[in-house]
């Protein structure tokens, strides 16, 4: 087996907060590109290179670098198992995506926002005082086994030729209503349960326009909450709307640059309900002001002034297709209340697990003499069990997203 066949197959590495997925592996192939340990690799692929090349058209050559994919996406948010294909490897993430996998997750009742987790902006807020754990041990009946689930509007599921979160990006309203789709919940239950004022999980401190509100709750399906400001909000928007109709003929361009965040001139032909979050721009300066002088509370119907609600910390086992930002949402919803995700940990995927085959992200900030060595063990043992080409049905392509 030559030194360079060595150098690919498939690990994981416990991916860090706040990074995507897709910068994860960028941040790791700028590490291996300029390591001794992928040398070999890197020079039998400027060869290959050369030979496909060889009497081609001349033209502009990328920079030789490591070939890496993932094979699951993790939320920014999210830390944990982030299965990573090198080389050849690349082509075997496919097996992994229909895989089962576990997660820790803390669920924060009380609110509801626009991407399903804390990074999020508010959608609406609603009474929690009534939530004890013996009450949400109850509604995670419902979620136990094959079960149909809303996916988040801020995932990466395509709908008629582009994903969700392009929707967002674009300031464009999704055409048609999410779907639900069956999973399945192998298992679930309490790990922990928090008290309010126990713990320091918090709701965004961002809330989403007044005007984005109802749609949102629409799209949501928040309508029916218990305690929740929706039609106070509600009137409040239809009292705006008003208003805009008899000034539009005079101001109406003036009043959609005002109320949408800076955008490329063809994404300004209209004002369009656009779902607000983590993906979108920064707001226009004064956007931020004008909040506050909205004299609708969110508040209004909560348990406490102080805004310390309660939180559940879950273990879950789940099949592919499965989102953790639609089960806390929904079991918001499952206990009179709202919720939104506020960690997230991917602690197993199909056969890795951390802390006993996962490379340490610290191993990386480490050096190359540091994550070398494990690294090898990682590729040889995955190689060593791999099984013989022909044993699985042809799975789907990798998106060519997560590849780099």
């Amino acid at each position: 087996m030559s030194t360079s066949t060595l150098s690919e197959g498939v690990f994981a590495i416990n991916k860090p907060k706040s990074v995507s997925s897709a910068q994860t592996l960028r941040d790791l192939q700028k590490a291996f590109n300029s390591s001794k340990f992928f040398a070999s690799w890197l020079s039998a692929e400027k060869v290959n290179r050369s030979i496909k090349s060889f009497g081609e058209r001349r033209r502009r050559k990328k920079p030789v670098e490591v070939k890496l994919g993932h094979g699951g996406t993790l939320d920014p948010m999210a830390t944990g198992v982030l299965i990573v294909g090198v080389g050849k490897g690349t082509k075997s993430l496919q097996n992994y995506l229909s895989c089962t996998k576990t997660y820790e997750a803390t669920i924060l009742f009380g609110a509801a926002t626009d991407s399903y987790d804390t990074l999020g902006k508010i959608l609406n807020k609603a009474p929690y005082a009534h939530i004890t754990r013996e009450r949400v041990e109850e509604a995670l009946e419902k979620f136990r086994g094959k079960i149909m689930q809303r996916p988040p509007l801020y995932s990466a599921l395509h709908v008629q030729g582009k994903r969700l979160y392009e929707y967002a990006r674009e300031g464009k309203e999704v055409p048609v209503e999410i779907q639900e789709r069956p999973v399945e919940v192998q298992e679930l239950r309490i790990v922990e349960w928090l008290e309010g004022g126990s713990h320091q999980y918090k709701w965004p401190s961002q809330e989403a326009e007044t005007e984005d509100k109802e749609p949102a709750e629409v799209v949501l399906h928040l309508q029916d909450i218990p305690g929740t400001s929706t039609e106070t909000c509600k009137k409040q928007s239809e009292n705006e709307d008003h208003s805009r109709k008899r000034r539009r003929t005079v101001d109406e361009e003036e009043d959609v640059v005002a109320a949408s965040v800076p955008t490329r001139k063809s994404q300004q032909v209209e004002k369009t309900f656009c779902m607000s979050g983590g993906l979108q721009e920064p707001d226009p300066e004064g956007t931020e002001n004008a909040k506050s002088e909205d004299p609708v509370s969110i508040s209004q119907g909560l348990s406490s002034s102080e805004e310390q609600p309660p939180a559940v910390r879950l273990r879950m086992t789940v099949t592919s297709g499965f989102y953790v930002r639609s089960l806390a949402h929904d079991l918001g919803k499952a206990v009179d209340s709202l919720g939104c995700m506020s960690d997230l940990i991917r602690t197993t995927q199909e056969n890795f697990q951390l802390g006993r085959n996962v490379l340490e992200w610290s191993d990386i900030k480490g050096g190359e003499e540091v994550w070398a060595s494990k690294l090898e063990t990682m590729l040889q043992d995955w190689q060593d069990r791999i099984e013989e080409p022909g044993d699985h049905e042809k799975p789907e392509p990798i998106p060519q997203s997560a590849i780099v």
